[in-house]
């Protein structure tokens, strides 16, 4: 999964645009940052991937608690990232089970609160260069038009941005994807550069005080 693609192009929501604040504002219900630690929205639940999730999205197999269309073929590709960091034994230094824990990674799984069904997947590109951090993100089409998709990054950059190691999280998107380019907006990040196809957009934790 690539921020570019922003993977399932989501209609516009129910979100509101505006700067991205700290979690706690964000009824995101975390105290201190962990790659591994689930973040709550008003209506979603963004949680690690298990081992036997991955493995049943790459052996094709079926879980009553997904959505009928997930997982979307990004969400595929990412269970595939996933086991091979686990098989390299990469992950972020300091995480418990980095060599063998799939939520060491910062991929995580949106949750509908309401159904318990996992409608969709985003991550975070661990580790940050230079203090920029790229997110990726992408909702099943049962699930579009409905602002899950920047209700969940929203929530996913607050809880970034209050790493010591990250100062901008950033997506570029294709500028021919208007639904991806409102998911941004409305996630609360800004346009910055663009080379006429596609634009990145990002969020700057504020300076110490």
């Amino acid at each position: 999964m690539s921020s570019s693609e922003s993977r399932e192009p989501e209609e516009a929501g129910l979100i509101e645009s505006g700067p991205v604040v700290p979690p706690n504002d964000l009824e995101c219900r975390v105290s201190t940052f962990s790659l591994t630690a689930e973040l709550t929205t008003e209506r979603l639940l963004l949680r690690a991937w298990t081992s036997a999730e991955i493995a049943d999205v790459l052996a094709g197999r079926r879980s009553s608690r997904w959505a009928p269309d997930f997982p979307a073929d990004g969400d595929r590709v990412m269970a595939g990232v996933i086991a091979e960091q686990i098989a390299e034994g990469s992950g972020a230094s300091g995480e418990p089970g980095a060599s063998g824990d799939p939520g060491a990674h910062g991929h995580r799984l949106i949750i509908e609160r309401e159904s318990g069904l996992v409608v969709g997947s985003l991550s975070l590109f661990w580790p940050p260069s230079e203090g920029d951090l790229e997110i990726g993100y992408g909702v099943v089409p049962s699930r579009r038009g409905r602002g899950y998709a920047p209700e969940a990054a929203r929530a996913l950059v607050a809880h970034a941005l209050t790493s010591p190691d990250v100062t901008t999280v950033y997506a570029e998107v294709e500028l021919a994807n208007p639904a991806s380019v409102r998911v941004l907006e409305k996630a609360g990040l800004r346009r910055g550069n663009h080379d006429g196809t596609t634009a990145r957009f990002s969020a700057t934790a504020p300076l110490p005080g």
